[in-house]
């Protein structure tokens, strides 16, 4: 007999193959639901209504140094995002670089946010801007009433007061309300061109290549969750369920270089595959531990810095330890 699980996560070209049903947990009956990632993590971390979901890598790791994570993760981090373009500023405040941050009030729709920890931490890494040096102000990107969904006891050297319950941030950016935003989603005031709203770096691509050629860092964002429960009652399933993870992104990487015909609609799709691997390696998207262990020492190290966790997590502590440790032949 089978062991039912429901899935909830994003349907990514590389999860793909697990939604239309080319890739299967082995054991295991799947009822997938492809979800956006912030509808997933307020239903999981809130609700825990899925056996498997996608997860925020911060609000994972703070439950984790808490000692309060219900889900155990695996190494397979099926979002990763470069993150200078999701710094939005006025540009008639005089802020022309990093360093002009300082002193600043910047709205954030949750500080605990993975995007957000890396921005932070790059900026204080790269540029000497220490979260302490900015004023935090959360709240709804686009709708009001947007919370932190993990309770937070930051230091108080860190000034995070919630904007107005009506308001938002786009529309405090475009009114000059905030010196910038920081988000994953570009605000709408950006996107429709309103006046004296732009990125801190306009050319956010060559910045982002500049700092993997320095960090080789390709920040991870999303972890992929298992109840503890289940772990608990099927040892078998953190390793079953990793390879299916490993095997759908395979077979993306096999048709992201096929250009007899294009698997995606981007007419440079192949060259810019090309591009990206000829930068940051074969396996740029790589799952596992291991290759991932330079990334994760810099963000728990982060997550710890800005006071989103009491102690520095190890990554040893974050994954279920079968999935860090496949067979090989």
């Amino acid at each position: 007999m089978r062991l039912e699980l429901s899935l909830a996560c994003c349907d990514y070209d590389r999860t793909r193959a697990i939604f239309d049903g080319r890739v299967r947990v082995d054991g295991c009956e799947l009822v997938a639901t492809a979800l956006e990632p912030e509808e997933a993590f307020h239903r999981a971390f809130k609700y825990e209504e899925f056996d498997v979901s996608e997860l925020s890598l911060s609000s994972y790791t703070v439950q984790v140094a808490r000692g309060e994570h219900r889900y155990a993760a695996i190494p397979a981090f099926v979002s990763r995002v470069f993150r200078h373009s999701g710094i939005y500023v006025r540009t008639d405040r005089g802020i022309a670089r990093p360093q002009d941050l300082k002193g600043r009030t910047l709205g954030l729709p949750e500080y605990q946010m993975t995007a957000n920890v890396w921005i932070r931490g790059m900026l204080q890494d790269e540029y000497g801007v220490r979260p302490s040096d900015v004023r935090w102000r959360n709240g709804g990107l686009e709708q009001p009433g947007r919370e932190e969904r993990t309770k937070l006891s930051l230091p108080p050297e860190i000034d995070l007061k919630a904007i107005a319950p009506g308001a938002t941030l786009s529309a405090m950016l475009e009114a000059g309300e905030l010196d910038g935003v920081l988000a994953a989603r570009p605000p709408s005031c950006f996107t429709r061109g309103a006046p004296h709203v732009g990125r801190l770096f306009p050319d956010s691509r060559k910045a982002e290549q500049d700092y993997f050629r320095r960090t080789r860092i390709f920040p991870a964002m999303h972890v992929v969750g298992i109840r503890k429960a289940l772990l608990a009652a099927h040892p078998w399933l953190a390793v079953n369920v990793m390879k299916a993870f490993v095997q759908a992104k395979a077979l993306c990487w096999h048709e992201l270089g096929q250009i007899g015909h294009l698997y995606n609609s981007l007419p440079w799709g192949v060259a810019d595959f090309a591009d990206a691997r000829a930068l940051m390696g074969e396996d740029y998207w790589s799952y596992g531990l291991e290759p991932n262990r330079h990334v994760l020492e810099a963000f728990t190290r982060y997550h710890h810095e800005q006071g989103l966790s009491p102690r520095k997590v190890s990554p040893e502590e974050m994954f279920a330890p079968a999935a860090c440790d496949l067979s090989r032949i």
